[in-house]
């Protein structure tokens, strides 16, 4: 009898799957990490994948395939195919873009991982919102802080601002989710980030962190942020030259683009921590010396960055009120305007997109003092004030929507100081809400994220992880919900379940997802019922407002005595009794049906935890 060898036997006879081809354009790094994504998901379910230089070589039986065309096409738009010849299926992903193909290649690694592969059929994608973005408060330094650095959460975040080990793992879950746009938020960045020739001595060397301990008395607007006592007692976090931090952060803009995620500064003004009284540089908005430090430092932004996309800007918190907006606008043009055109008449191949927020100033005074900028020019508008996690259609944009269009968009900064420990994961939810955004023709984009807490690494657990778990990895599902339905609010709800499926194998999906979900409906169901607009007046995971600012936790009787959402079509306690006593017609929602609603969510989501528990196991995630 004649043998076989054993190497010529199908490896399926052996229990293994045959081997998988992938073939890409190793040129583009974009590409290059869906590449390493689809290697991860191979090895986490010990299959074998085998790369081939091109597609006429290799038998494997199954090929995986990503290709740049480089025509004309969507920016970040892709195809998949799958093709099967005989014994052979190919599933080749095409896009005109490196960022298409490597979220065309994502969608191949997460097939494979979550063995749905031989389901995927052909696909065509193209982003719904073109630029979708994190906020981020970035704590520089003592000396350079930003909006709400009096926080546990960003003093513990200050050494990872300048951790690249941070970074890299930050921006490739951004990537993961399909986020696009890394905004970082600083009052005053430039001392930490730029050396100016002609004002060396503002440049800040090595990275610093007070001891003192920070308490509320902190005013909401930032003007204090570095006070005298907070200087007495300061530990070097880390040792770095300016030379040092400009390579830093080059090269994280750098890997940001590998990624195919843009990156932004974004400031308030006017504030001068780190440079003030150094060359008679003062926060006074009439001062030539200041307009002069502030121009030169935007044009040496530019000039050092190469990277960096673009620059936002805000008329507040430190302006002058009293003087009008025009005003406001007239300086912001001489320091931003002039120093972004000083820049690219030393580099005209530059463009620089300038985002002016829509924050204390008015659309009409920013179209005037700009007028003459040349480069993409958007404004930016908080779209739901500071709850995202309130209506699934805000009302405030409104006003402003028949003065903007495909000449002048929006941003929507879409703020969440609603959630600072709890995973929310409601995808009903956040499917209406990003349905709901204006159009492209009005939005050019939007960001996400909160000025009362940090979204780097957590601080608020007692076991924590070394090093400490990023936010973004803690509330996974709910930046995966934000992140894909913003790029395809239609992604079935199907891949979704198997995806909670993956990550929680030992319950019911089903029942882990309805309860989850019902939970999270809590917030914008008691947000749209007693509304506090900004941050400063309501905080729904504490039921609190500022302890010295506003009025601390609220009473039953602030329920009492609260307004609802604007256009929520809620009544308060107050309308209610009236229309009570009246006899009138309830035209709105009633106290009690909130009531109901709330009491409805929380027994789901409770009866769900009951039944879910007893299969959780040691799954850290399932049980805290």
């Amino acid at each position: 009898m004649k043998l076989i060898p054993i190497a010529l036997l199908p490896l399926a006879l052996f229990g293994q799957s045959a081997p998988t081809a992938l073939i890409y354009d190793a040129r583009h790094e974009p590409v290059r990490f869906a590449a390493t994504e689809i290697r991860r998901a191979f090895a986490g379910r010990g299959e074998t994948l085998v790369e081939r230089a091109s597609l006429t070589a290799g038998p494997e039986s199954r090929r995986l395939v990503i290709t740049v065309t480089g025509a004309a096409g969507a920016w970040q738009s892709y195809s998949i195919r799958r093709r099967t010849e005989g014994a052979r299926t190919t599933w080749q992903v095409t896009a005109p873009d490196a960022t298409g193909a490597m979220y065309g290649g994502l969608d191949l690694a997460e097939a494979v991982r979550l063995g749905s592969l031989e389901s995927l059929g052909d696909t065509d994608r193209r982003p719904h919102i073109e630029r979708r973005g994190i906020k981020f408060n970035a704590p520089l330094d003592l000396r350079t802080p930003s909006y709400s650095d009096n926080s546990t959460a960003a003093q513990a975040n200050i050494p990872e601002m300048w951790s690249l080990d941070f970074w890299r793992e930050f921006i490739d879950e951004m990537a993961r989710h399909r986020f696009n746009v890394l905004s970082l938020w600083n009052l005053h960045p430039f001392p930490s980030i730029v050396k100016v020739p002609e004002y060396p001595e503002v440049a800040l060397n090595d990275v610093l962190r007070s001891e003192v301990p920070f308490d509320d008395t902190y005013s909401m607007s930032g003007n204090d942020l570095v006070r005298p006592m907070l200087m007495e007692r300061v530990e070097v976090v880390k040792k770095m030259t300016i030379e040092e931090k400009i390579a830093f952060w080059r090269e994280v803009m750098r890997y940001a683009h590998s990624r195919g995620v843009e990156v932004y500064w974004i400031t308030w003004n006017i504030f001068t921590f780190g440079a003030e009284g150094k060359y008679g540089i003062t926060h006074e908005q009439d001062n030539a010396k200041t307009i002069a430090y502030f121009r030169a430092s935007v044009r040496e932004l530019v000039l050092t960055y190469p990277d960096l996309d673009g620059i936002g800007i805000t008329a507040g918190e430190q302006m002058k009120e009293g003087a009008g907006n025009q005003a406001k606008e007239e300086w912001l043009w001489k320091t931003y305007g002039e120093g972004l055109m000083d820049a690219k008449q030393l580099a005209p191949e530059r463009k620089v997109r300038l985002i002016h927020r829509f924050h204390m100033t008015g659309l009409d005074d920013i179209a005037a003092a700009f007028r003459n900028y040349s480069d993409p020019f958007d404004v930016s508008f908080k779209y739901s004030i500071a709850h995202m996690y309130s209506s699934t259609r805000p009302p405030f944009i409104a006003a402003a929507l028949p003065h903007l269009g495909p000449q002048r968009r929006t941003w929507l900064t879409v703020r969440d100081d609603d959630i600072h420990s709890f995973r929310w994961a409601d995808s009903t939810f956040a499917r209406e809400y990003i349905r709901n955004m204006p159009g492209s023709d009005k939005v050019a984009g939007f960001y996400m994220g909160p000025d009362g807490y940090n979204w780097g690494r957590e601080a608020m657990s007692l076991r924590p992880e070394a090093p400490r778990q990023l936010v973004m990895k803690k509330k996974w599902f709910s930046f995966l919900l934000w992140g894909r339905l913003s790029f395809d609010p239609a992604l079935p709800e199907e891949q979704l379940d198997r995806i909670m499926a993956h990550r929680f194998p030992q319950v019911p999906v089903e029942r882990l997802k309805q309860g989850w979900a019902a939970a999270s409906r809590v917030f914008p169901e008691i947000t749209k019922f007693f509304w506090g607009d900004i941050d400063l007046r309501w905080f729904p995971e504490a039921c609190l407002s500022h302890p010295r600012f506003h009025k601390g936790f609220y009473t039953v009787q602030h329920f009492i005595e609260g307004g609802t959402m604007p256009a929520s079509g809620i009544l308060n306690i107050v309308e209610w009794r009236k229309r009570f006593l009246d006899g009138a017609t309830m035209d709105g929602v009633t106290p009690s049906a909130v009531a109901d609603a709330l009491t409805a969510h929380a027994a789901t989501g409770l009866a769900a935890a009951r039944e879910l528990r007893p299969h959780a196991g040691a799954h850290r995630e399932l049980i805290e």
